[in-house]
């Protein structure tokens, strides 16, 4: 385990290096850091809005400028969310970012060479975590859910097939794994 702030650069410069030179290579790269606020957009300090899209967004890119040169036939799967394609009230700063992960993915997936790594996405609905717990918008039914949440094993099993050798031939797309919220639109 490697303690890494998203955030910083020299957290994330650290913990490639230390982990190329532990193991040598770079496999799987697994963007799963994130955050939200929930403050409605034109209330919302800047420092706030830019603090989402480093954690969410920036991170994802020097990630991948940083893991994706030092492997080979690896895989990247980035964390979107379903507030890329349907999203509820003050949640802007991070439906935008996660709607940027969607074409982060698609466009990098057409940078990178086939043999060196895949790209892909999961967008989870809502998974019993903190940051669901946290969301007023679940308190108060502005978001709706269907009959049942995931748990995070559920979203690991998709995160896991997404990174094994069973999706070869997936390249720049994205698995939806919501309950069936998105079905609803």
């Amino acid at each position: 385990f490697i303690k890494t702030d998203v955030g910083k650069d020299a957290d994330l410069v650290h913990a490639v290096e230390t982990t190329l030179a532990r193991f040598q290579r770079i496999d799987v790269l697994i963007n799963d850091a994130a955050m939200m606020t929930f403050t409605p957009l034109l209330e919302m300090d800047p420092a706030d809005w830019d603090r989402v899209q480093n954690v969410n967004l920036r991170a994802l890119f020097r990630l991948c400028q940083l893991c994706v040169p030092h492997m080979k036939g690896g895989a990247v799967v980035a964390i979107s969310s379903v507030h890329a394609f349907q999203t509820t009230p003050n949640v802007v700063p991070y439906a935008a970012s996660k709607g940027a992960t969607e074409a982060f993915v698609r466009g990098l997936s057409l940078e990178i060479p086939y043999e060196q790594a895949r790209i892909n996405a999961v967008a989870p609905g809502a998974v019993e975590t903190p940051m669901l717990r946290s969301n007023p918008n679940v308190q108060n039914g502005t978001e709706k859910i269907t009959g049942q949440i995931g748990t995070p094993d559920e979203l690991a099993a998709a995160i896991c097939f997404l990174a094994s050798s069973e999706a070869n031939f997936i390249n720049g797309t994205t698995l939806v794994v919501d309950g069936g919220r998105l079905a609803q639109l």
